[in-house]
């Protein structure tokens, strides 16, 4: 589904390089979904913008078989001069989707009324989050990115959010990070740990759980 291949992604930090993944060679199959653990700066959310394309490795190749989402919430694709209308037109005709019928199911979802028609540069953070999540579950991906995006509007909105997501799940794989290891094991079927530039797989979510615990301590 997503395959990396020898990839490497740092930052500069005060002058000193900050490695996120240290050439790094692994595969995310298809049909098997997974959580990504680590501690806060391991780079998980870095990773998952690598995975989604809006963020490029330094070096190497990450190879997509499938269609894969942006971070559900992640409006950074979105352009701040054109209305949130705009957006969800553009986005849907980039997707091969019918316009109309995407901005219908946006228009419902988010609940932002008549800002859709305002520049979304205009938009409070929480508006941003609940147009790129509507816009996110109105296009059909074969691959979610998930990161922390349940955390979105209140508690009515969440359990919207939840089951609307619950029913995308069942014919699409799903890459999350969470820090409720609840949701990690409901959702994953594998986990990988980031630590230090590299990453560990398991097969089994406790076992990546346990390490993550230690790596905490």
């Amino acid at each position: 589904m997503i395959a990396l291949s020898n990839v490497f992604k740092f930052y500069r930090t005060s002058g000193r390089p900050k490695i996120i993944l240290d050439h790094v060679t692994t595969e995310f199959r298809a049909g098997t979904s997974y959580a990504i653990l680590g501690i806060n700066g391991a780079g998980k959310s870095t990773t998952m913008r690598m995975l989604g394309g809006t963020e490029l490795p330094n070096s190497g190749k990450i190879t997509r078989k499938a269609r894969v989402s942006w971070p559900l919430g992640f409006a950074g694709g979105l352009h701040g001069a054109l209305t949130g209308r705009e957006n969800v037109q553009f986005v849907a005709r980039v997707y091969g989707h019918d316009p109309r019928k995407v901005v219908d199911f946006v228009e419902d979802f988010a609940e932002i009324g008549a800002y859709i028609d305002e520049p979304f540069k205009t938009y409070s953070s929480g508006m941003m989050q609940r147009l790129a999540f509507g816009l996110s579950m109105a296009i059909d991906f074969e691959c979610y990115l998930i990161d922390e995006v349940t955390a979105v509007g209140d508690a009515r909105f969440q359990a919207r959010c939840l089951e609307e997501f619950d029913k995308r799940r069942e014919r699409s794989d799903i890459i999350m990070v969470s820090h409720s290891m609840e949701t990690i094991r409901s959702y994953c079927k594998r986990a990988i740990v980031l630590a230090h530039g590299a990453i560990h797989e398991f097969s089994n979510i406790d076992d990546a759980i346990e390490l993550y615990k230690k790596l905490n301590q």
